[in-house]
């Protein structure tokens, strides 16, 4: 069995097919799929999912930092309301990113550091996007660190040292689909990492793995990453589904 840590399946992508793409999840061994918020917009799609597949799909929630704008505070106003509403297992997607736009990372920090108090209260997790910014939120991080804040930097795909930096928080490290993308270089990462701090996610719709680069991922592709891991650290793929199964149960406070 394995559990999906990171998937947007309630996107518009899976409109049409969204039954047969859990079927294939599930055929595959996925045992639960975790999926992270983005913004007001994403909410109720995300909720219908969760409601209608209760023993499968879990929300999460959150303000994704591509969503943060200059009216960012009448989405983090939102996203409040709804942590206040029901419980959930963690904050996010939330964190910062310097790939698409820097004109609001300032804001994209003050969210930051709204959402870890938010987690800081209710005790929960946090998932961090880092895109192009992974030393930023680190140091982040470190600052605002305590003994009850956890989660997950995800879509790994950085330094042995910048794991180290992570691992020494007590945070995860979540691989997708780039730790088979031939030039990422993750390559002679993962033999290097700390096992008991890495959870797998494929960030469905987004980087499928190879074979299918450059089209829609869904979270039945799971077994890509678990395998090239796998190969990788030159172990059966078995242990690397164990050992990240236990892992995200850790991370998501799941009694096993």
């Amino acid at each position: 069995m394995m559990i999906e840590t990171h998937a947007h399946i309630y996107a518009d992508q899976f409109k049409k097919d969204i039954g047969e793409v859990l079927e294939r999840g599930r055929e595959e061994g996925i045992s639960k799929i975790y999926m992270p918020n983005i913004d007001h917009t994403s909410i109720d799609g995300m909720m219908e999912l969760e409601e209608k597949h209760p023993d499968l799909c879990v929300a999460t929630m959150g303000l994704h930092p591509c969503s943060v704008k200059g009216d960012f505070q009448k989405e983090l106003y939102i996203i409040e309301k709804w942590l206040s509403k029901r419980e959930f297992v963690a904050i996010g997607e939330m964190g910062t990113d310097l790939y698409w736009d820097k004109t609001f990372i300032d804001q994209q920090v003050e969210a930051f550091k709204i959402q870890v108090a938010w987690a800081k209260q209710y005790e929960k997790p946090i998932i961090i996007h880092c895109r192009e910014s992974l030393d930023m939120t680190i140091d982040l991080v470190e600052q605002l660190k305590e003994d009850n804040l956890t989660g997950v930097f995800h879509c790994f795909n950085g330094s042995v040292e910048q794991a180290e930096r992570i691992h020494k928080l007590g945070f995860y490290i979540g691989l997708g689909g780039v730790v088979t993308f031939k030039n990422s270089g993750m390559d002679e990462v993962i033999p290097e990492l700390n096992m008991s701090h890495v959870v797998l996610e494929t960030d469905s719709p987004y980087l499928a793995p190879v074979p299918y680069r450059g089209k829609r991922n869904e979270p039945s592709y799971l077994k890509m990453v678990a395998q090239k891991v796998a190969d990788l650290r030159q172990v059966a793929v078995e242990e690397i589904e164990a050992t990240t199964t236990r892992n995200a149960n850790l991370l998501f406070k799941v009694q096993s």
